[in-house]
């Protein structure tokens, strides 16, 4: 995998209001789109598919039921996890961000 070099700024020191889980949250779906989209999305762009196998982790990482409690089968997140998730997303993937498949809430 190509190394990484895009940094974005924090012009507005936004990443100081974020409490330790929506750190975590981020980075743990940063590494996710690093990992597992990025090496895959300009062949399926090219080839107007969505990427099915990536289904799973997308439930993994809390895309998918954001707002459900644990208890019931969600993640159990609030809005701002889950504009996280959906921006770090977006970074890689925005052919399919908008697809009302991750709409789910």
């Amino acid at each position: 995998m190509k190394q990484d070099l895009f940094q974005a700024p924090d012009y507005y020191n936004l990443d100081d209001l974020l409490t330790e889980e929506h750190q975590l949250i981020r980075s743990v779906a940063r590494d996710w789109v690093k990992r597992d989209i990025s090496p895959i999305i300009e062949e399926y762009a090219q080839k107007a598919e969505f990427p099915s196998q990536i289904i799973k982790g997308l439930s993994e990482i809390g895309a998918f039921g954001p707002y459900i409690p644990e208890e019931y089968g969600g993640a159990g997140l609030d809005q701002i996890s889950y504009g996280l998730i959906m921006q770090e997303m977006n970074e890689e993937i925005q052919e399919f961000v908008q697809l009302p498949l991750f709409n789910l809430h």
